[in-house]
Formats: C-alpha cells, structure tokens, sequence
C-alpha cells in the first residue's frame, strides 16, 4: 500500500467510476484497476462494490477513505513542514530593533554570502533578546550588548539622529537642535523605523507625526514636504536632500549604538555571518583609529 493507491481510491470515491478516475490521475483505466486490486489484496478485504461501469464505496471502502484522507493530510502537512524547514535551511530569521543596522548587515550578508536569505522583523528590545534566549530568531540586532555565556555579542554599527528643515525654516540658521526645541513641530517620518518611533513620541508628546509607509513616496516627500524630519548619518539612509538643510541634534538619546547577538550554538549559516560582521567591523574599527 502506498500514498498513490490511497489518492486512487479517494478519486473513484469522489467520482463514481474507474474511467472518469483514471483520466483525473492520468493513468490508464486498467493500470488504476489493477492497482485497486492490489490495494484490496493488501488489506484483505473488497473496499469497491462493482455495478457496470460504475463503483461504490463499500462498508470496508468507507473506512478505509476515513483513513486514507486523514493519511493524506498528515502528508501534505508534512511536505509543507519539510519546505519550511528546506528554505530555513538558506534563510536566517534575524530580529531588529531598527531598520539601518539590518540594512548594514543585509550588505555584509550579501558581500559574503550572496546565496542566503535574511527574513526580518522590526520588535522591541526586550523581544529581541527573549527571541535570541529562547531560539526563536537566529540572530538579532540590541540596542546594549547581552551578556550571558550562551549568548555571543559584537559591535555593529552607530546611527545619530537629526533634524532635517526646509531651507527657509527659521531652525535652518540653528547650529543645534533639542527635543524641546522641536515638541510641537509637524513631522515627516518614515514608518517601520522601530524604536526611534518609540523614542520620538515620548520626547515630544506635542508634535504630529505624519507617517508614510512607502519608501519611495517618503524620499520624494522628504525633499518637497514643509514638514520637519529625520535623518541620520547611516550610509543607508544618506543621500542629497536639495532644499534641505540638516541640523544635529544635540541630545544623548540622539545617537544609538547596535550590537549584533547569537547563541553560541546555534545554526552554523548565523554563526558564519556573526563572525564575519564582527571582522569587518574590527577592521573598519582599525582604520578609523
């Protein structure tokens, strides 16, 4: 007995006939009778009554198609658990705090390892690091480095904050910005930016914040808008703004600091990826000293 066997009799089930059976599966009408025969000889018992041409489902045969469906659907399941398994196999599930850290270790990732995927998702700190403890993500991106012995930590990348202003904006002629200066202001912001949302809405609880979620009408906004922005000095995010002027923002919480984790046993793709990001940013640390 085998799956195709099983497939046979649910289709002469469902259909009525041999024939009409046969042309479903597209095999030929004797090879699918004689196949239900051997199917019968291996239980041991008639499943098909036989009227003509047509056939019906037995006592037996009713059973047994009980079995066989839910036989066929623990099989599918199966192969479409081994597909997700075959494409983790090339995919690194990585967690992030925000957007410009991943996009650096997508360029590092596809530098080294163009053949590998990284599937992302933008969380909260405190569910990056329960993703990393508890094996759900196979590598994330922290605002503070974690330090437990089953955890590898390395430096990856720094992004600071400021402020972008049309050129006739009276905050062009500022050399400095503070949250204070700006709480109240309208803004342009980029959406799926993670925790600068976060940290934007708590230091200035008087400002709205017009969000637009596609990339491409943002950078087009971004440079005809009277609306305030942000930006940052991350190589990803950097480009010519005509018509703008970026002023620094002078607060602490303005510059960030990531770090990339991953256990030290985990899967060897996110190792291999963990430890090459690390060299390259020791070496960039090399020749900025």
């Amino acid at each position: 007995m085998n799956t195709d066997q099983l497939k046979q009799l649910e289709a002469v089930a469902e259909l009525g006939t041999v024939s009409a059976a046969a042309e479903r599966l597209r095999i030929s009408q004797p090879a699918l009778s004689r196949s239900l025969a051997r199917l019968e000889a291996d239980l041991g018992c008639t499943l098909l009554d036989r009227n003509g041409r047509s056939v019906a489902l037995n006592h037996a045969g009713r059973t047994a198609l009980e079995y066989a469906r839910s036989i066929l659907h623990e099989e599918r399941l199966m192969r479409i658990a081994l597909d997700e398994l075959a494409h983790r196999a090339t995919s690194l599930l990585v967690g992030t705090v925000a957007p410009a850290p991943l996009w650096r270790l997508t360029a590092l990732s596809v530098e080294r390892f163009p053949e590998r995927l990284l599937s992302s998702r933008t969380m909260r700190q405190q569910d990056v690091e329960r993703g990393i403890l508890d094996r759900d993500l196979d590598l994330g991106i922290s605002l503070k480095p974690l330090r437990y012995p089953a955890v590898r930590c390395c430096h990856l990348m720094e992004e600071v904050l400021a402020i972008s202003v049309p050129d006739g904006h009276p905050f062009a002629q500022r050399e400095s910005l503070t949250f204070a200066d700006v709480d109240g202001e309208d803004f342009l912001l980029m959406g799926g930016i993670g925790f600068w949302r976060r940290l934007v809405d708590e230091k200035m609880p008087h400002s709205t914040f017009l969000v637009q979620e596609d990339r491409v009408v943002f950078e087009r906004l971004s440079t005809t808008s009277p609306l305030l922005g942000f930006v940052t000095d991350a190589a990803y995010l950097a480009g010519q703004m005509p018509g703008r002027t970026v002023v620094p923002l002078d607060e602490p919480e303005a510059r960030a600091i990531f770090y990339l984790i991953a256990n030290v046993d985990g899967p060897a793709q996110a190792l291999e990826l963990f430890e090459w990001a690390a060299h390259q940013e020791n070496q960039e640390q090399e020749q900025r000293l």
